[in-house]
């Protein structure tokens, strides 16, 4: 066999290589793009540029010209205290349908600085009833989060835990090699990785791993993924980040786990929606965005969900909190159906009805 480390496909300014000692661990890819003879089994997320050179390469997204605003709501929506409060009780109650899950656990997967981590606490400080960072957030181009991370979301002061657990991860890549594989995001998806797990390249998730989960449970598996991508960047992402993703997301169905996505930062490409969070499902701009986000995924636009995470805010607005809260009922619609897919069927006698 040929040196398989050595072998690298370069769709734009990703490349895919092989890893030393995983290639039997990885089931094999149908890639949408002519590969040789070669069958992928790692994903190496990486920029041929450096962060320095890559921020001044990358255009900025600017504001197009006013259009006329939608007579009408293109998806319906609600915006009340009451709205919040009865979304609020819907998330805080939840629990898997099948009884031997007792919390959903959804995986946020997408580029650096998509907004991952600024969701989680977004949510997070919805029920706390303040703006906290639960989840650190960084700035750079380069990937804050180096591990994985599972935030159990709290319910109210005095509130059992909510049944729902966002696990968060190193983004997809960034000004130079993240570290995360298609191997390992499988490892965690299919709850062998251990929490706490620093992703290198050089030391891919297996049973020698500290800590590795050899026979993991439907409580160490992954329930749900929802890719985050950067409305304010779609246009500006890298050509093979749309392979990737299809990629990801054949790997992912193969394992009948569902996928959503959230649309964040939308408030940077409409200056209405930026004003006035009610407006979100009026503009032009976002659903034309929304569209291009589901040609980049390779999703229907009804996985997909714009939100707006707090960032440079102090204090909560009720509008911001009805969208946060109805993109994790979203996401729990979705991480339930894995769990009714997935009870066990019941095996005692079959009890005559008398028909």
């Amino acid at each position: 066999m040929p040196n398989l480390t050595e072998a690298k496909i370069r769709p734009a300014s990703f490349s895919f290589a092989w890893a030393k000692g995983v290639e039997d661990q990885v089931p094999a890819a149908k890639p949408a793009f002519a590969i040789a003879e070669d069958v992928i089994s790692r994903l190496t997320l990486c920029s041929n540029v450096s962060s320095t050179e890559k921020e001044k390469n990358t255009p900025t997204y600017t504001f197009p010209a006013p259009q006329p605003k939608l007579e009408s709501q293109w998806r319906e929506m609600e915006w009340t205290e009451e709205q919040k409060a009865s979304l609020m009780k819907t998330v805080s109650s939840y629990r898997p349908s099948c009884h031997e899950g007792t919390q959903a656990r959804v995986l946020l997967l997408g580029p650096v600085g998509s907004g991952k981590s600024s969701f989680i606490s977004s949510v997070q400080s919805v029920f706390n009833g303040r703006v906290t960072n639960r989840a650190m957030v960084g700035t750079s181009s380069i990937s804050f989060t180096k591990k994985l991370q599972s935030f159990n979301i709290h319910g109210q002061k005095g509130e059992d835990p909510t049944g729902l657990v966002l696990c968060d991860i190193v983004g997809l890549g960034g000004g130079e090699m993240t570290g995360l594989t298609l191997h390992d995001i499988l490892s965690v998806i299919k709850g062998h990785a251990p929490e706490g797990h620093k992703f290198s390249p050089d030391q891919p998730v297996r049973s020698e791993t500290v800590g590795y989960v050899k026979k993991p449970g439907l409580k160490d598996k992954i329930h749900c993924v929802a890719f985050v991508v950067d409305a304010s960047k779609i246009l500006t992402y890298p050509k093979g980040l749309s392979t990737t993703f299809r990629l990801l997301r054949k790997h992912i169905s193969d394992l009948d786990i569902h996928q959503v996505a959230l649309l964040t930062q939308i408030d940077q490409i409409c200056p209405e929606t930026a004003k006035d969070v009610t407006r979100v499902y009026k503009s032009r701009i976002i659903r034309d965005m929304m569209n291009k986000a589901g040609d980049l995924l390779g999703m229907s636009t009804s996985y997909i969900v714009p939100v707006k995470n707090y960032s440079s805010e102090l204090d909560l607005n009720v509008n911001t909190d009805v969208l946060l809260l109805r993109a994790v009922d979203h996401i729990l619609q979705y991480a339930d159906l894995y769990f009714q897919d997935n009870a066990p069927q019941h095996t005692g006698p079959k009890i005559d009805l008398g028909v």
